[in-house]
């Protein structure tokens, strides 16, 4: 285990055995859901969330990681020592951040670095993987830091959803909000952008949809090294496993993910979602 501690929330969508692997602390978003407050992962799984909303009239709304769970992590490693990287949802899309500051306030003189990684899912999950091992590596705190806050520059994601009434309702469509009303028999391309969901394209089917995907990505990552592809999908999985396969034979990544959109993502994207993140050059 590193000597500088790496915490995140749980829209990162790091598999549980790189969460694992890495010691990686993971502060859980809050489902609100038939009057009930579900931890992100913890009370709910991908799996029941995806069964329950497809047979739900009442759909859920979300919150942000308390301050509570942030104090829940820091104490120990505060009380033992250990310096603290903290990589988190882009600010533009929740208050995840602010309560990792509040949290902050309550260990004055502690070494706590809290980094907006203006990204969500696996471009968040690469940062904070990427940081992990940085840390692991045996590099200073300040080091392990500044590394954090500049790896934002080297990951992204795109995903094609079904429909935007998901984000639309929960107030994240950025500058998609556009294509409201536009898009029947359309499926719109979008991306995490400075922050927010923006618009990238609008495709007349899925399979259009993920083969525009892969083409973009590839001029994303085209001419870098170190190449990382994930895949994140909310109930398809099999589409996920053949995109991902399909981006492995074209880009020749050092390293593949699969994982669930979690269920506080879901709630946000809406069913049927796939996404496709990469990371360049760590």
């Amino acid at each position: 285990m590193s000597g500088i501690a790496v915490i995140t929330d749980s829209t990162c969508t790091l598999t549980d055995d790189l969460v694992a692997r890495y010691h990686i602390g993971v502060a859980p978003q809050v489902l609100i859901w038939g009057g009930k407050t579900l931890y992100d992962g913890i009370d709910i799984t991908p799996e029941q969330f995806y069964e329950r909303l497809a047979h739900s009239s009442e759909m859920p709304t979300t919150s942000q990681a308390t301050v509570a769970s942030f104090l829940q992590l820091f104490t120990p490693l505060v009380a033992a020592g250990t310096p603290i990287v903290c990589v988190l949802l882009s600010s533009k899309l929740s208050g995840t951040i602010q309560s990792a500051e509040q949290a902050r306030q309550e260990f004055p003189g502690a070494k706590i670095e809290i980094v907006d990684s203006g990204h969500a899912g696996m471009s968040l999950g690469f940062q904070v993987l990427m940081t992990a091992r940085r840390a692991e590596s045996g590099a200073s705190f300040d080091e392990v830091a500044a590394f954090a806050r500049q790896a934002k520059d080297h990951t992204g994601i795109m995903l094609v959803v079904d429909t935007l009434e998901f984000l639309h309702r929960g107030g994240r469509i950025g500058g998609a909000a556009r294509l409201l009303g536009t898009v029947l028999n359309f499926k719109p391309i979008l991306e995490v952008r400075d922050g927010r969901v923006e618009p990238v394209e609008r495709v007349r089917t899925r399979p259009k949809a993920y083969a525009r995907i892969l083409e973009l990505i590839g001029e994303k990552v085209q001419g870098h090294g170190n190449v990382r592809i994930a895949a994140m999908h909310a109930a398809a999985e099999e589409d996920a496993r053949k995109m991902l396969a399909e981006a492995a034979s074209r880009f020749h990544p050092v390293e593949t993910t699969l994982s669930w959109a979690t269920p506080v993502i879901g709630a946000h994207t809406g069913p049927g979602t796939l996404a496709l993140g990469y990371c360049v050059d760590l």
